[in-house]
């Protein structure tokens, strides 16, 4: 088995939106456009639906968060959204915008120089996961970056079991798993992991991380973690 240094997590494994991305400074102006272009393409005529919707369904499969947000339309809105929500995400970051959570290349780099290997497992899209990845310079520091858009898993916990598996990790509370979500704490929790819980991220509902092993309030308090 691989080791790090003292005190330090074998591997971690981080959520993206809402733990290393800080997606409302990306996913608000994307909103607007993607409502937009379907009333203009008359596939989605309804008022459009407040952001904080579908920021509260971050975490999810994308099929089920076009369900929550306009529960009403038809299949060909929702299959036209995803089109467009991606279309629309990789513009932004291509033109910069988007930010990651205060300190988090820092922290990534901190943790690599000490001895962990480092994932992504999101439910999001492939590219939107690899491109974010990609445009604020933190690809280098991951061993792996796992999506269910890549790998077509249908929760969080069978995609951190497939990134187990293929990287040779046994079940360990020495591997983190990292999210401000309850399908992250489940995730880490039914695979035998340390669940840390991201505090800081306004997305979800507190209640949501009550389970967690760890909570932190800021993404640099990930140095200071021992298990």
């Amino acid at each position: 088995m691989m080791e790090s240094k003292p005190g330090k997590p074998i591997a971690v494994i981080f959520d993206m939106d809402g733990t290393l991305f800080e997606t409302d400074t990306l996913l608000v102006s994307v909103h607007q456009r993607v409502f937009r272009t379907l009333r203009e393409e008359g596939l989605y005529m309804g008022k459009t639906p407040p952001v904080e919707l579908l920021l509260s369904c971050l975490g999810m499969l994308l099929e089920d968060i076009w369900r929550k947000v306009m529960p009403d339309s038809s299949e060909e809105a929702r299959a036209r959204a995803d089109v467009l929500l991606l279309q629309y995400e990789l513009e932004g970051l291509e033109a910069g915008e988007g930010e990651l959570y205060p300190q988090v290349k820092e922290t990534l780099e901190a943790l690599k120089a000490g001895g962990s290997k480092l994932f992504v497992a999101s439910n999001g899209l492939e590219a939107y996961v690899k491109e974010i990845a990609r445009h604020k310079g933190i690809t280098h520091l991951f061993d792996g970056l796992y999506s269910a858009g890549e790998y077509g898993t249908q929760s969080k916990v069978d995609l951190v079991a497939r990134l187990l598996k293929d990287h040779g990790l046994e079940p360990s509370k020495d591997i983190w798993m990292v999210g401000d979500r309850s399908s992250d704490v489940e995730a880490g929790s039914r695979n035998g992991l340390t669940t840390v819980g991201c505090a800081y991220a306004v997305y979800g509902k507190e209640a949501e991380l009550a389970e967690a092993d760890i909570r932190i309030s800021g993404f640099p308090d990930l140095l200071a973690v021992r298990v």
